[in-house]
């Protein structure tokens, strides 16, 4: 840039012609700035084509209720984001169920792969209890890791072998009072997982099909929802969750879900009877519309919640991922 051909203070009329000059200009640059920076936040939230060496899409799965990458009801052996062996991922996303009792519960969270191996995530609830406890919602939090040990559920297709993986989450809710009420022991506690997830290539008329099991050392109520134990349970029980998914397309996935739960509010008691837990089970269709987002609707069946028996509902989830 040329500086001016004199020192000292700009006369007032050369500032006058110069300010006209330049701001036309400057405008326009502006312009420009804000359209390149519009770009490229664009870009960044539609992810360009697959390239060599990236994952398939769909096979890092949508975020569980509880934040873990897996199916809407349980976690699988993925890890969560688009990331591969030499990337880092993540994705975040927002869930909403309303049962036909009038229970609504929201969910929000986040998770971070780091190179298709170590898994953190996040999550936050909120359920309100209906006409049971009229203007009360329960809140939970969520925090979890989880660890790939073995296999590789896209790529070993010439092994049996399930990709495998070990996890960890910690509930907490926010109302020690209430869950204590309703029968709980304690308002937090840690549960442990292993999930074994396999991808089956054309093997259902040329389709793709996915298989999950996971088996769940628990003593949470309810999802960890009204707590932890109770007069029918103090210990932890394992209890099976189990996905499979038929994907119709390489963007769009057909399936259903099982998650078993323990029964700890009830005991031989009658006065007992409306605290029975049912497992939940889901059918769910998944889109993929490009890889950096999905979108989940699904019929959930929740089954007996606080006295009010087959609780069921429409479940939407969106989730975007890197």
């Amino acid at each position: 840039m040329k500086h001016l051909p004199f020192h000292g203070p700009i006369p007032q009329g050369v500032t006058r012609r110069v300010a006209g000059a330049v701001a036309p200009r400057s405008i326009g640059a502006r312009v420009r700035s804000v359209s390149a920076l519009a770009a490229l936040a664009l870009a960044a939230l539609v992810p360009g084509p697959a390239q060599a060496g990236d994952r398939l899409l769909a096979t890092w799965g949508v975020s569980s209720i509880d934040g873990a990458a897996g199916g809407g009801l349980t976690p699988w052996a993925v890890i969560a984001g688009t990331g591969s062996s030499d990337q880092v991922g993540g994705s975040a996303y927002v869930t909403h169920l309303q049962t036909d009792g009038g229970y609504d519960l929201k969910i929000a969270g986040a998770a971070v792969g780091i190179r298709d191996r170590l898994e953190f995530s996040m999550a936050r609830w909120s359920f309100k209890l209906s006409d049971v406890v009229p203007g009360k919602a329960l809140e939970m939090s969520v925090l979890g890791a989880k660890l790939r040990v073995a296999g590789d559920a896209v790529y070993d297709q010439d092994r049996l072998m399930p990709q495998v993986s070990v996890g960890v989450q910690h509930k907490q809710v926010d109302d020690e009072a209430l869950v204590k009420a309703l029968g709980a022991r304690s308002a937090s506690g840690t549960e442990v997982y292993v999930a074994a997830t396999k991808l089956w290539l054309g093997a259902a008329g040329g389709l793709n099909v996915l298989g999950n099991a996971t088996l769940r050392m628990t003593r949470a109520n309810h999802f960890g929802l009204v707590g932890f134990g109770g007069p029918g349970g103090e210990r932890w029980q394992p209890r099976l969750e189990a996905s499979l998914g038929l994907m119709l397309r390489d963007d769009l996935v057909l399936g259903a879900e099982y998650r078993d739960t323990p029964n700890n509010l009830q005991t031989a008691s009658p006065a007992t009877a409306a605290l029975r837990e049912d497992a939940a089970y889901d059918v769910f269709l998944a889109w993929f519309p490009c890889r950096g987002a999905s979108l989940t609707a699904a019929w959930v069946n929740l089954g007996q919640i606080v006295g009010k028996t087959n609780q069921q509902g429409l479940y939407l989830s969106g989730q975007l991922a890197f």
